[in-house]
């Protein structure tokens, strides 16, 4: 058994700084941006940190997403592990071209840029009516934007979107958190999944037998796709479409409200929105561990070797903050540029429900900045408590006044 101390090192966690990612990720990059890591289960793979080989990594079909063939990107941070993507038919997240491929096609036209920016009045109403009750309930002029606005707001309309009861999900939410957490164990998190598919297979059932004009309801009567397939479609829409997106609004407007500057030139010239989007996405990025690959064969990047049956971690925030790709890139800077980020991944599994998210964001913070023209912090901004204990970071609460 190899000296622990000898051992490669685990991935860093520790920040420095609430919105910059571990210091040590950035010393990584520039020494070896491919290097050796220990998992907590206690094998070996590969830390990736460059903007170049991340996205080698996750558009070669050399490294595959199936779960038997790597590890969840979690398990460098859990001690006893976060068990992988379970065996059900759908779960597309975890196959390859061309399993993937199927329901990537079936999705893609539904969630399309034309569509999303056909769904933002609709958004935007959802906004405003959010806005209306935070301002009706909260007449001393405070309160918490994740639980007002932040968590509502997405979660209201991708329950729209895919014909999903709100009042019954807003039950379910502390489950959906709870199999994020990394100190949720693994049996905890699979207890997590059971809950969440049993209350998803139910609502689909209910589709099967009455056909409803939405999103699900579409893949129903299309009936290309098992109960179960459109039930795991579903689970995958629903987290895709909901815990990133809430994250980065309220994460979002403390970045704003921190950087005042920046704030102002957003607020003097609202088309710079798009780009203030892109640049909180990119400075952010939100998916803090990473995400995982496994090699199908021996693969030579960045001067190592990565042997067949090795995973490999991407770790997203420090390819989005590599200076080879992004000018003086730990500066939020909303009038960059806004190509090339990572934070939805790339390749085949660039995240499915990406514009939506996008629409969400754009439509959220537009509509704060024009309701709450005197939106600020209510406390300290030391004293914002950050989500660190998460798969998504963010912040617990964000006290704001108006």
């Amino acid at each position: 058994m190899p000296d622990p101390d000898s051992r490669p090192p685990r991935i860093p966690t520790e920040r420095q700084s609430v919105l910059d990612p571990p210091a040590s990720l950035a010393e990584l990059r520039k020494r070896c941006p491919v290097a050796p890591l220990s998992y907590a289960d206690g094998h070996l793979g590969w830390l990736v940190t460059s903007h170049e080989l991340a996205r080698k990594v996750l558009s070669d079909s050399r490294f595959s997403s199936r779960p038997e063939l790597r590890h969840s990107a979690v398990h460098e941070v859990l001690g006893d592990g976060q068990p992988p993507e379970e065996d059900v038919p759908g779960m597309f997240v975890g196959m390859d071209p061309p399993d993937h491929t199927k329901y990537r096609r079936l999705l893609t036209g539904e969630l399309s840029v034309r569509r999303m920016r056909q769904l933002e009045p609709k958004i935007a109403d959802t906004a405003h009516e959010l806005i209306d009750r935070m301002l009706a309930e909260n007449p001393s002029g405070s309160a918490d934007l994740v639980t007002s606005f932040a968590i509502a707001l997405p979660s209201r309309v991708i329950c729209e979107l895919l014909g999903i009861p709100y009042d019954r999900w807003e039950g379910i939410q502390p489950v959906s958190e709870k199999m994020l957490r990394i100190d949720s164990t693994a049996d905890e998190v699979k207890e997590c999944y059971r809950v969440i598919f049993e209350f998803l297979a139910d609502v689909v059932a209910g589709k099967q037998r009455k056909p409803t004009d939405d999103l699900l309801g579409g893949l129903v009567e299309s009936a290309e796709l098992s109960a179960e397939e459109l039930t795991s479609v579903a689970f995958q829409l629903f987290t895709a479409g909901h815990e990133t997106t809430a994250n980065m609004l309220s994460l979002g407007v403390y970045t704003l409200l921190t950087h005042p500057r920046q704030l102002a030139a957003l607020r003097e010239d609202p088309a710079q929105l798009d780009n203030a989007v892109e640049e909180l996405l990119r400075y952010l990025t939100v998916i803090q561990f990473g995400i995982s690959r496994g090699a199908l064969e021996d693969v030579e990047m960045g001067g190592e070797v990565v042997r067949k049956g090795q995973t490999v971690t991407v770790s997203l925030p420090a390819a989005n903050r590599d200076p080879a790709r992004f000018t003086d890139p730990d500066t939020f800077d909303i009038t960059r540029q806004p190509t090339g980020n990572l934070a939805f991944g790339f390749g085949v599994h660039q995240c499915v429900a990406q514009q939506l998210a996008r629409s969400e964001m754009r439509t959220g913070y537009g509509v704060l900045l024009e309701r709450l023209p005197e939106l600020r912090l209510a406390v300290p901004a030391a004293d914002v408590a950050m989500r660190d204990g998460a798969i998504v970071y963010g912040v617990q609460t964000l006290p704001v006044r108006w």
